[in-house]
């Protein structure tokens, strides 16, 4: 005997059938996502800083394939193009990395160095570019606040978007006057962990990429912040073309996750705060 059902109450059982199948679909993705998050068995925190601009494309197009976010931190370095890291050209590459959700702090603009604490709360800088390049400055803490601000002008005219109220002394140069001068602007300095220092600063000869890959694997530890660059005009076998993927990839495999540090629990204070001139 064929059981009639009326088709306005067949198309309702067929409705709630898709609609159990789609939320029990959706309980168990939501589970598998909960799942892989308990899986993580700590962060690092990945931060590049500009340089050559040489490997600028390899590292972002590495970090879209691993769905990571990262931190960088900008100054105007002369680039493999010819021009600066900063200049219009560079809007589009700055735009693309702010869209996918990456953290950006100020690396002063004209890659200024510290030299030493002068008195009265001055310090003594010497920029690597700019009209002053090689010449030792007395700088007020107000004149270096400016510097690093240039950053954040220069970054909202390229994307739109606000710098984040974090900084790097460019060498990881950090005086006291220095570092309340940071503080006073509103930027909250970041350093990296002894263990996070990539080394692509360092003449490969000596300091080959399997060496430095391995250094990093056994000794990156849970919350440790990295530090890499985004070319380097001086190592002659670059590092990120070597390092970064088998780098990722291996701390991928021991259960770490990748986090900018707008998560770190160190700066989560200056958040909800922008790094406005």
């Amino acid at each position: 005997m064929m059981l009639k059902i009326p088709l306005q109450r067949l198309s309702l059982i067929v409705t709630l059938c898709a609609a159990g199948i789609a939320a029990q679909a959706f309980g168990e993705s939501a589970q598998a996502a909960q799942t892989d998050a308990g899986q993580c068995k700590g962060r690092i925190y990945l931060t590049f800083d500009t340089g050559s601009q040489s490997q600028a494309e390899l590292i972002e197009q590495t970090l879209q394939r691993h769905h990571i976010k990262a931190t960088f931190f900008l100054a105007n370095e002369k680039t493999v193009n010819g021009d600066y890291s900063l200049d219009p050209a560079w809007a589009p590459f700055w735009k693309k990395l702010a869209a996918e959700g990456h953290a950006f702090g100020t690396h002063t603009f004209d890659h200024v160095y510290a030299v030493r604490d002068l008195p009265a709360g001055n310090i003594e800088v010497k920029p690597q570019f700019g009209a002053n390049a090689g010449k030792k400055l007395d700088w007020t803490p107000a004149q270096y606040c400016s510097e690093m601000q240039r950053v954040a002008q220069r970054f909202k005219e390229l994307t739109g978007k606000h710098l984040d109220p974090l900084w790097r002394a460019p060498g990881g140069k950090l005086t006291p006057n220095l570092l309340k001068a940071g503080q006073a602007c509103g930027y909250a300095h970041v350093p990296w962990a002894p263990a996070g220092f990539s080394g692509d600063e360092l003449p490969s000869d000596k300091w080959p990429n399997e060496l430095l890959l391995r250094k990093a694997l056994n000794g990156l530890k849970d919350g440790d912040i990295f530090l890499a660059h985004m070319g380097i005009w001086s190592r002659k076998d670059p590092w990120a073309p070597a390092v970064l993927e088998p780098l990722i990839s291996g701390l991928e495999k021991k259960g770490f996750c990748f986090a900018t540090l707008r998560e770190h629990p160190a700066y989560s204070t200056v958040f909800g705060q922008t790094a406005e001139p």
